[in-house]
């Protein structure tokens, strides 16, 4: 059996992802985890410190299932294409749930500022991602709003629709720079 603090992350990598971060309390973290209340804050001072970890493990998770999903990709028009189709394979396995950063973000006063810089944070370096890759500030920026856009729209809709119509203006888009 893991330890006490691999069991905390872990169950609050389910219930933050799958219930949002108001709907998850402490006690039912502590409870399915099987830890005890002092177990609990000898690893995390707060819920709020419990979240940023969460933050953090879900952006790497994420970030290397995206990367593992466009490693077969030859150029960079196609790991931008396949990318939007990432999110439709995401989709699939998670039901439609839509981004942990911004659903926390909804849910959360402006006042949590450390989980506000966080979410920013990696926002900003899936952004540059899309910077690097693509070489053309404004170009960039226009496919990264689609791709943010995208998850929010099909997670609203819970429908790929405007995702594979993304695809095609990413597809325009890249093509008119290209020129």
């Amino acid at each position: 059996m893991p330890r006490p603090r691999e069991r905390i992350l872990n169950t609050a990598m389910v219930l933050f992802h799958r219930q949002g971060y108001n709907n998850t309390g402490i006690n039912q973290i502590i409870e399915d985890a099987e830890v005890s209340k002092a177990s609990f804050y000898q690893h995390f001072r707060s819920k709020d410190e419990l979240c940023i970890e969460f933050l953090n493990k879900r952006y790497d998770y994420w970030a290397s299932e995206l990367e593992q999903f466009t490693s077969d990709t030859k150029t960079v028009q196609e790991k931008i294409l396949k990318s939007f189709d990432f999110l439709i394979d995401m989709n699939k396995r998670e039901d439609f749930r839509g981004c942990s950063f911004l659903n926390i973000l909804s849910e959360i006063p402006a006042d949590k500022e450390e989980i506000h810089k966080v979410i920013r944070y990696h926002k900003n370096k899936l952004r540059a991602c899309f910077n690097e890759d693509i070489q053309n500030d404004v170009t960039a920026a226009h496919i990264y709003l689609l791709f943010e856009s995208s998850i929010l729209t099909s997670q609203l809709y819970r429908s790929n629709e405007l995702i594979e119509k993304s695809k095609i203006i990413v597809q325009e888009i890249l093509n008119i720079s290209k020129s």
